[in-house]
């Protein structure tokens, strides 16, 4: 076959191109499935009625499992209003592309996993086990943590709203056993003409501390912060807007304050392994029979030497005279409040990745979503989870950059 001469041209035409740019996908109809969580004492549900009426209104489809909701007073009917299809097995809702869980995903769950399914569930690591981690790679799973999810100002807003509900909660909690029905002091938290105000030592200067100390200050109880970074105590005062009684960690000085206070609250924060422990048991038993401790960062190890985990049915132990409330997930106590926290940020961001048609395409724009994936279609990109199962870790940049 004869090879075709080119053409020469002799008059060459300018023409004007048009720019082109990144076109995003059209809107593409995703289906999120919402199953009812088994795990232990999980009450929350990730995306309320209201939230689910805004995805179904935008063309995604959200199928839901019977009672999902119920703990945390969402009813069946109120999801089917909003547009969610109800199923009664749990197979069913598995088979969805995208399963948006409340609580961490467990064994029982791992059969029921679809291949590149795209999970977004909060990250336990204390319970969390290198066979999890194995099942969820073989499925070439894309998985995202709660906790680790950034907004754009940089700050971690699921963990935000939960430790401000448990800051809050805190108090209203210390207040319910300091009262005699609950075999307590009989003491009134806060503070009344004539008498002096009740004591409160927080030790950490985080969220939960800012809302513990702001929920304390407002019932008039007289308030001690601790806590080893200066710039966080600095910060807790700027927000609260006064002056307050804080130090730094110091071991004498602390023993000093719990042994006259009337709560201790435990609300130090640990990026990666467990809580330091900084009250010693010989610090407890000093402490005012009837006493209450609420250690809040029980989850990671707690900082009360003496501290052991408890349920909701049974929250509290008594030690040295002293009550001890050590419930690993206390806003599961406030369920819906904390539901509704949850799902205002999970809302926006299903929507966006529908907008951008998919995650995938979604990872590409957000750099700040990067943060809470702990999974990339199987592989895992979690540096300190692949230290400590000892798995193989991929770099997550390269791989999005490789996928383009």
């Amino acid at each position: 076959m004869s090879q075709q001469k080119p053409k020469i041209s002799t008059s060459f035409s300018y023409e004007t191109l048009e720019e082109t740019l990144d076109i995003r996908p059209r809107n593409e109809g995703m289906m999120i499935g919402i199953p009812k969580e088994i795990a232990f004492q999980e009450n929350r549900v990730a995306l309320t009625p209201d939230a689910v009426g805004v995805l179904v209104s935008n063309g995604h489809q959200v199928v839901i499992e019977h009672n999902a909701g119920e703990a945390a007073h969402f009813r069946d009917k109120d999801y089917t209003e909003a547009g969610a299809r109800i199923v009664y097995e749990r197979a069913e809702v598995y088979k969805a592309p995208i399963l948006v869980k409340s609580a961490p995903v467990i064994e029982e769950d791992l059969p029921l996993l679809q291949l590149n399914q795209v999970i977004i569930s909060p990250i336990h690591l204390s319970i969390l086990k290198a066979l999890i981690l194995e099942k969820m790679m073989e499925k070439r799973i894309t998985a995202i943590s709660f906790e680790n999810l950034k907004d754009d100002s940089d700050s971690y807003p699921i963990v935000r709203s939960m430790s401000e509900i448990a800051g809050s909660a805190v108090m209203l909690i210390a207040g319910q056993y300091l009262g005699s029905a609950n075999h307590g002091k009989g003491v009134l938290l806060g503070g009344i003409s004539g008498i002096a105000p009740t004591k409160v030592v927080i030790i950490g200067a985080g969220i939960v501390g800012e809302f513990a100390a702001r929920a304390a200050l407002a019932l008039g109880a007289s308030v001690k912060v601790f806590d080893n970074s200066v710039y966080r105590l600095k910060r807790l005062q700027n927000n609260i807007g006064q002056r307050m009684w804080t130090s730094v960690l110091e071991p004498r000085l602390l023993a000093k304050q719990l042994k006259t206070c009337e709560v201790a609250v435990g609300a130090l924060g640990s990026q990666t392994g467990r809580t330091p422990l900084v009250v010693t048991e010989e610090m407890v038993s000093n402490m005012r029979p009837g006493s209450v401790i609420i250690d809040v960062s029980i989850d990671r190890g707690g900082c009360f030497e003496t501290s052991e985990i408890t349920s909701h049915e049974h929250p509290i132990f008594m030690k040295y005279g002293v009550i001890h409330y050590c419930v690993p997930n206390i806003p599961s106590g406030f369920a819906r409040t904390a539901s509704q926290a949850i799902s205002n940020v999970l809302m926006p961001l299903l929507l966006e990745a529908g907008e951008e048609g998919g995650f995938e395409n979604l990872v590409w724009h957000k750099l700040h979503l990067r943060n809470g994936i702990y999974l990339f279609k199987g592989s895992l990109t979690n540096f300190y989870l692949s230290q400590r199962f000892d798995l193989k870790y991929t770099d997550l940049n390269l791989l999005i950059a490789s996928q383009r």
